[in-house]
Order: C-alpha cells, then sequence, then structure tokens
C-alpha cells in the first residue's frame, strides 16, 4: 500500500511520518515537494498531477493555511489551501480509489454555549480560516470518494512553537503574564493525532463503511488561563526545574485580547463517535502535555 503525505514539516504531519510509515509505502512530502512531486498546496494542477503520478490508496493531507489572523488579510490564499486543494485532492482520490485523510478544525463552530460539539452539529463559523477550512470539507464530501475528517483543536507538539512554549519563556522574563480564560478546549498533542489516524486508516482498509467526519481531540477541558497555570507548575516540579521569575498570572476576556479574527469561547468537541467506532479511549490532555513537558524542559 502506498500512502501519499502532504504537510511533512507540520507539527501533525511531522508525526504522522513515525506512525504512517508501519502501513506501507510512504510517499512523504513538504511545501517544496520532491523528484519531481508537488507538496505545494498553493498549485492546484500540481497536486493533481502527483495523485496520478503516486497512485495511492490514501491520500493524508497535513498542510493548511493555519495562521488565523492572517488570514483575515489573505482570504484567497486561505481559501486556495484550505478548501480548493482539499477539493483538487478529493476528486483526485475518488478518481484512483484513493481513501483521503483531512483534518478539521473546531472553528467551523460558532463557539457558542458550553456544550461538547457533536460531528452534526450545525456550522457556523467566525472566521476566514474557519469558513475556508468548512469549505473544504464540503468539497471533500462533495466529490463522493471515501474520506476520513478528523476535526481537532487546540494542537500543540514538542517540535516547533506551541502555547506552553511560549508561557514558559514569558514567565522567565515577566514577573507577571495575562491569560485569556473563556475559551474552552482541549489541548491535544500532534503525536495523539497520527497515532489515532494510523489506527483509523487501518480499520478503513478493512471496514470502509466507517469512513465520515469524527472529532478528535484528548479528553477533558480547559482554558487557556488553567492551561498556562498547568505547564507553569509542572515545569517548577521538573527535575530540571526552570528558573521563572513570574510571581501573578491572572485571567482575563477574550475581549482584553483584540485579535484581526474572532474565536470561538467553546471549542469543546465530543469525541464518542470516534471512540466507539475505532474502539480507542482518548486519554486525558493533561497526559500529552506533561509528556510534552518532559520532551523539552
Amino acid at each position: 500500500m502506498t500512502i501519499l503525505l502532504l504537510g511533512q514539516n507540520g507539527q501533525v504531519g511531522w508525526e504522522l511520518r513515525r506512525s504512517l510509515a508501519p502501513l506501507g509505502e510512504l510517499v512523504a512530502l513538504g511545501r517544496h515537494g520532491a523528484a519531481g512531486l508537488c507538496g505545494d498546496l498553493s498549485d492546484l494542477d500540481g497536486l493533481a498531477a502527483t495523485v496520478r503520478a503516486v497512485r495511492p490508496a490514501v491520500i493524508v493531507n497535513a498542510a493548511a493555511h493555519t495562521a488565523v489572523d492572517r488570514a483575515e488579510s489573505e482570504p484567497e490564499l486561505a481559501r486556495r489551501l484550505n478548501a480548493e486543494a482539499p477539493a483538487v485532492l478529493a476528486r483526485e482520490a475518488a478518481a484512483c480509489g484513493a481513501l483521503l485523510v483531512h483534518y478539521g478544525t473546531d472553528y467551523v463552530f460558532d463557539g457558542s454555549g458550553d456544550t461538547p460539539w457533536t460531528e452534526d452539529a450545525p456550522t457556523s463559523p467566525l472566521s476566514v480560516y474557519g469558513r475556508t477550512k468548512l469549505a473544504g470539507e464540503q468539497a471533500i464530501r462533495a466529490a463522493g470518494g471515501a474520506h476520513l475528517i478528523l476535526r481537532t483543536s487546540w494542537v500543540y507538539a514538542a517540535r516547533g512553537g506551541n502555547f506552553a512554549k511560549t508561557m514558559l519563556r514569558l514567565a522567565a522574563e515577566r514577573e507577571r503574564l495575562t491569560v485569556i480564560d473563556d475559551q474552552w478546549g482541549a489541548p491535544t498533542g500532534a503525536e495523539l493525532i497520527a497515532d489515532v489516524t494510523a489506527h483509523a486508516v487501518r480499520q478503513l482498509r478493512a471496514r470502509p463503511q466507517d469512513a465520515g467526519t469524527y472529532h478528535l481531540a484528548a479528553a477533558g477541558a480547559t482554558t487557556w488561563f488553567e492551561y498556562a497555570k498547568y505547564v507553569l507548575t509542572q515545569a517548577q516540579k521538573a527535575p530540571a526545574a526552570m528558573k521563572l521569575v513570574v510571581n501573578e498570572v491572572a485571567p482575563i476576556p477574550t475581549s482584553a485580547y483584540p485579535a484581526p479574527a474572532r474565536r470561538p469561547h467553546n471549542s469543546r468537541l465530543d469525541t464518542r463517535r470516534l471512540q466507539a467506532t475505532f474502539g480507542l479511549r482518548l486519554p486525558p490532555w493533561q497526559d500529552g502535555v506533561r509528556r510534552m513537558l518532559a520532551e523539552i524542559l
């Protein structure tokens, strides 16, 4: 089985290189491609030609326009990467009989209420990023091929930048930090996303009827403020404890930190369908964060 992976250098893509490797021959591409193959989502013709050349059994698209605020000022590029490119991949996947795996986001919802969002809940994105990601989902479904859309939230990894690293850096520089305390979600590790993806791909090869849209996030929920406090507490407990100068972490509302793109207040995702269909138990968000901190501290 040949697997075509796009976005190999991103947080999730990097972990997918590990988790997908045992399943078959892995053709992993970054934005600059390799060996005449195109991994650039902005090159629609190149993407189509690459799928036709590789003829994979599975396509995993881990690439996207994820700069939420910047998308507000470059909507055409966001639409190209998040909607038009997935549409091309879905069309070519359907043509060659491949399974397309794609990653969605909690930003397709408006963030109202405090109940975890199910896969069938009404969508109403607040931002260009959310609207273009939703358009990508819709294009994939419309293509009519086998697909797995995994919506996730608050993604982090030990590799690259993330919220926890930012908090640790600021806590070593400032005596007082302010962190948003009215947005709820579950920090979800890239390695968890990658491992669940590999498990699901293996099952879908045997049970294609299980394809569709699922929510994938670590168990539990927290706010950015509580997440920050957890990170700093764990850092101080670490064997090689960091020298932190911070002595106050204060909660603030989203309204006190204006940004170009509106964020959903409620990013809780109901993962019961995923767990039941694929026989999984998603661990508490704290487990993955502790593991990530053990790697970076």
